[in-house]
């Protein structure tokens, strides 16, 4: 049995673009922990294309496949312009619908997927969790040999970030001063659960900056785990939902404050591209779809900065960098703050292993990759990490309270938020919500 379908294979077309001239190499995090050449984007397009000449859709295919995080390094450093972005997404469907899981690798992904695309589900969970944080059991469940020998939820618990109290923000947070935009905003999922001082941040800094922000109540998740895991129905479905959210919402922008949501907020054109009721309505808002970063800049700065004296290291979110292309424009934003330095990290191309879900999946060499990450910020001598993506925030904290290194996180809205308010440091990431 041939290993692909005829519902979007992976494009001949495109695995006939890679020339296998090894510059994806060493920006491909399985490549640079393993060195095995069918871990490396090239090696595994050389799979798709035994599989599109009739190959079955072997284990160790799969195995490959599934190993892949979905950084996008490799899209970047590529001299020929190869789209592995869509390649692997389009094998990963195929992987989904055509290849028989185990049955507790059915079990952690049906327990992944009925719990984070769900951010009232996500939110029933902070109340037990704020409890276990303050208990002090954490610590004796650290001491003890279960979670060395579950690494999955070693991974959950180490990940989770200390909770203060939720934010709720309205529906409209009202332009200060002359109305310049009005944009549409992301709450997200584990965002939403886990990291709301960051959505209210945003939504103050964009208020600051002229712009009237909508945000209805009942959005959910935009489909991003969903489609990087080839679950593609599952993620048409959010993303119908989502843009039914905002329908007639008269916003000209629609702002994302995580990287990966983003990424494919901005896929919503081609993934409901053979949806004869949505086609046209995805690609429209798509269209209007930019990172916070990219609309501040856009827009241009009115909101006074203040001082904010510390030394800040930033990293980039693969997912921003490398599937969004958006570098410059957080940087710009953070060298608009009076007082603040900006820290480069060394190999900032090597994801920390975060990748959506990858490191629930693949906890220990996720946990490889975040060390390394890690380390790497930690020799910055920074005060502060900074960044535009929950799980890359929560992947090397994780990582860096392994090292016993002590480092502050803040995403950059948290930053920009403080500088324009006039915040001491020390107040980066309050939760308090917008006015």
């Amino acid at each position: 049995m041939s290993a692909f379908d005829d519902l979007r294979p992976p494009s001949a077309d495109l695995v006939a673009d890679c020339v296998h001239c090894g510059f994806c190499l060493t920006t491909c995090p399985t490549y640079v922990l393993w060195a095995e050449e069918a871990d490396s984007p090239r090696g595994r397009i050389q799979l798709m294309a035994q599989g599109l000449s009739g190959e079955p859709l072997t284990d160790s295919m799969v195995t490959h496949f599934d190993q892949c995080l979905g950084c996008m390094a490799c899209v970047t450093a590529c001299p020929s312009g190869v789209r592995y972005d869509r390649l692997i997404e389009d094998t990963r469907a195929q992987v989904e619908r055509n290849h028989p899981r185990t049955g507790r690798e059915k079990a952690l992904r049906a327990a992944i997927f009925g719990l984070f695309p769900y951010p009232r589900r996500l939110r029933l969970l902070r109340g037990p969790l704020r409890a276990y944080q303050a208990s002090g059991l954490s610590r004796l469940v650290g001491r003890s040999a279960l979670l060395r020998r579950l690494p999955t939820l070693a991974t959950l618990e180490s990940l989770a970030p200390p909770l203060g109290r939720p934010t709720r923000l309205p529906a409209r947070v009202a332009a200060r001063g002359e109305r310049r935009a009005v944009v549409g905003m992301l709450t997200g999922c584990v965002q939403s659960a886990f990291f709301p001082d960051v959505n209210a941040a945003t939504a103050r800094v964009l208020a600051a900056e002229g712009c009237d922000v909508i945000i209805p109540p009942g959005q959910g998740c935009c489909g991003a785990l969903s489609v990087h895991t080839g679950r593609d129905e599952e993620a048409r479905k959010f993303a119908r939902a989502m843009i039914d959210s905002f329908t007639d919402s008269g916003i000209e922008y629609f702002v994302a404050n995580a990287a990966g949501c983003g990424s494919s907020l901005k896929e919503y054109a081609t993934l409901l591209a053979d949806d004869p009721a949505y086609a046209e309505p995805a690609a429209a808002f798509a269209a209007t779809v930019r990172d916070l970063s990219e609309v501040l800049v856009e827009l241009g700065p009115v909101a006074p900065r203040h001082p904010l004296p510390v030394t800040v290291a930033y990293h980039d979110a693969c997912h921003l960098a490398h599937a969004q292309g958006v570098r410059a424009q957080p940087r710009q934003l953070l060298a608009g703050i009076p007082e603040l330095t900006v820290k480069e990290i060394a190999d900032p191309e090597i994801c920390c292993g975060s990748a959506g879900i990858w490191n629930l999946l693949h906890p220990r060499p996720a946990a490889e990759l975040g060390d390394r990450k890690a380390a790497n910020v930690l020799a910055t001598g920074a005060r502060l990490l900074v960044t535009a993506n929950p799980g890359c925030l929560m992947q090397i904290a994780a990582a860096a309270h392994r090292a016993g290194g002590t480092i502050g996180l803040a995403h950059t809205a948290q930053v920009l938020d403080a500088s324009i308010r006039g915040l001491p440091v020390d107040h980066l990431g309050g939760s308090a919500p917008p006015t």
